[in-house]
């Protein structure tokens, strides 16, 4: 009775939260606000936040599960309390206790509020009202499905000889690894011990301070939201490409992709004059499985890449000035929830184009700026078609996860509206000021998007010239309406232009009409390949679309031999907009080469609404689902619109 009354007193709590929420929010009535400071978070983190926490983790590969202890170091905000909640997923929880100079003390929990896709709520009662600090241990062992971690047979690797264990916990993953706070409202530091098998390396996203065969301990004393906890255990070798850096990669890439990621110091300085100093001590970067599911993953002192970027050229290398300038923006100044996460990725985007501009010229920032608008383009009229919705800049995550919110719309139209900010009021010289000001501030916390537009303000109404150009700033608009930027700034298309003219000239003319062009004598450097082949794809029609002309087009400009991965992606959709049944075989090789969401949800898509290639694709997918991460065969399954058990 006791036990039942604790969970109907919780049950209570959780309903006049949602509806006090519901009260107070700007928006529609909704039906699933689980905590007051994230919709996808269970946790009580007004009452009590988790400061640090000590990991003491056993991998099982023979089990495909990591087994062991999370030490929670609470700081209490609330007197008395009473009741932790925690976020879970398909976590197998044997024990929790309280720590005390007296000893440990057994505490009652129990489980519930599953959620699809969310997870659950792991409720932890105090034997008596509790004030001050506490310190909370849990015994557990993850599922085998936990979905923030992939695990690979030896087969799956390049090596063929050793398994392979990596994680991914954006966005609300982390509650799969450990019970925690799954909110990046919260930070924390982190001590590991990693206990794996003595022929492999074990990494985590913070500093190893110590390792025997077998045995690897870490410590990451900035604090860190929950999403950029992780982990990876393989047969992986390390090359120096810095004075603070380092690539990791299995044995047969190493050399690949310390070519490639050769540029990687002066990344980090550029981002350095823009932000600040640079605080995490250690920026190495590890090539992941073909399975990793996004282009890059911004985990503190060691950013997983997808091996996609290996290009052979450097061409895709500025996805690592993204990651590093996650360093800053989000990593130091983080969205307190994913409604906000345009927070993270646009100001990052922003970053990465002035790094972009610093190296190469403002004209190569501002072609950067402009590719990303064709792929803003591009994913609203494919991805977010049928939830235009999504397509804002802030969006409402009551009735939807974050993994089925993501999209380009975060990075491209949260960028695009920095740079109209920075335009209009005054330029770089008056807004980079302003931008490290802002980072500086709100360093090691979690923000809105009203603490940004506050700061704004403050800092731009000393010169009350500015008032009239703040008058300006449609924020409804931008923050709150659908579809692309409301404005496009003012960009340099000199690159574009080039990319436009090769773009008609395939879309509009018959092949003997293109093979006389003395267009064809021009030469594209690769990101105007991309982009050339993304305005191809933009066309609404393309006169005499056949396999010839799609074979003239590859052979013309080497698009059948690339290794560029930006590149394959979009040749393979002409083959499905010219519906040619006979090249299947091409493009279901490129969708299983890797698992990268970026390319495969609009192959996957775009086969879905072609009758032909549908059954063909579910067939693939059913075929291969089980070598993606689940975030990544759960979001294809949708583009199916198929069950992810189909």
């Amino acid at each position: 009775m006791y036990n039942f009354v604790k969970r109907l007193i919780s049950i209570v709590f959780t309903v006049s939260v949602v509806v006090a929420l519901l009260t107070l929010s700007y928006r529609p009535v909704t039906t699933m606000r689980l905590s007051p400071l994230d919709p996808s978070s269970y946790a009580n983190a007004h009452e009590l936040i988790i400061r640090h926490v000590d990991l003491d983790w056993t991998v099982n590969f023979d089990k495909s599960t990591i087994s062991g202890t999370a030490t929670l170091h609470f700081k209490l905000l609330k007197q008395d309390l009473t009741e932790i909640f925690l976020d879970v997923s398909d976590i197998n929880v044997s024990s929790v206790e309280a720590k005390s100079s007296a000893g440990e003390v057994p505490l009652d929990w129990d489980i519930g509020g599953t959620v699809e896709n969310i997870g659950s709520k792991l409720t932890i009662y105090l034997p008596t009202k509790t004030s001050g600090d506490l310190t909370v241990v849990i015994t557990y062992e993850t599922s085998p499905k936990a979905s923030a971690l992939q695990w690979l047979t030896p087969e799956q690797t390049f090596g063929k000889k050793h398994p392979y264990l990596f994680s991914q916990c954006q966005a609300i993953h982390a509650r799969s690894i450990l019970p925690c706070q799954d909110t990046p409202a919260v930070k924390f530091t982190y001590n590991a011990t990693l206990h794996h098998p003595k022929d492999v390396t074990g990494l985590m996203s913070a500093i190893k301070v110590d390792s025997e065969p077998g045995v690897s301990k870490f410590q990451q004393k900035t604090p860190i939201p929950s999403y950029l906890l992780a982990i990876v255990v393989g047969a992986l070798v390390s090359k120096p490409i810095g004075p603070i850096s380092a690539v990791w990669a299995e044995q047969e890439q190493i050399e690949e992709a310390a070519e490639e990621f050769s540029q990687t110091a002066d990344f980090i300085a550029k981002a350095e004059e823009i932000c600040g100093p640079y605080v995490w001590e250690r920026y190495d970067l590890l090539v992941m499985p073909p399975s990793f599911p996004f282009g890059g993953m911004e985990n503190p002192c060691l950013t997983f890449v997808t091996p996609t970027l290996l290009a052979g050229d450097k061409s895709l290398a500025t996805v690592v000035a993204h990651e590093i300038a996650h360093s800053w923006t989000g990593n130091l100044v983080t969205n307190r929830n994913f409604e906000h996460f345009w927070l993270n990725e646009g100001f990052t985007v922003f970053v990465e184009g002035k790094i972009v501009g610093r190296l190469s010229g403002n004209a190569s920032r501002d072609f950067h700026a402009l590719h990303g608008l064709s792929e803003l383009s591009d994913c609203i009229k494919t991805q977010l078609a049928d939830t235009p919705e999504l397509t804002k800049l802030v969006v409402d995550l009551s009735e939807c996860g974050p993994d089925d919110a993501f999209s380009t719309v975060p990075y491209i139209k949260g960028s695009t509206f920095l740079r109209y900010l920075e335009d209009l009021l005054g330029g770089p010289d008056k807004f980079e000021p302003f931008f490290r000001a802002y980072l500086n501030r709100f360093k090691y916390q979690s923000v809105l998007t009203n603490d940004f537009k506050q700061m704004l303000y403050e800092w731009f109404r000393e010169d009350p010239k500015n008032e009239v150009l703040l008058e300006r700033i449609n924020w409804d608009l931008w923050l709150f309406g659908e579809g692309m930027p409301p404005v496009i700034p003012s960009y340099d298309r000199t690159m574009l232009e080039a990319c436009l003219a090769h773009a008609a000239l395939w879309a509009e003319n018959d092949l003997d009409t293109i093979r006389a062009s003395p267009l064809l004598k021009q030469t594209l450097v690769s990101v105007q390949l991309i982009e050339f082949l993304a305005q191809l794809l933009e066309k609404k029609t393309i006169v005499e679309l056949t396999a010839e002309k799609i074979a003239l087009l590859g052979e013309t400009y080497g698009f059948a031999t690339t290794k560029n991965a930006e590149l394959r992606f979009r040749f393979v959709r002409l083959y499905i907009r010219a519906r040619l049944l006979g090249k299947m075989d091409e493009i279901l090789a490129f969708a299983n080469s890797n698992f990268r969401m970026k390319f495969v949800r609009p192959v996957y898509k775009e086969l879905a609404g072609w009758p032909q290639g549908r059954p063909i694709a579910i067939d693939n997918y059913n075929r291969v689902k089980d070598q993606m991460m689940t975030v990544c065969a759960y979001t294809v399954a949708k583009d199916l619109g198929i069950s992810d058990a189909a």
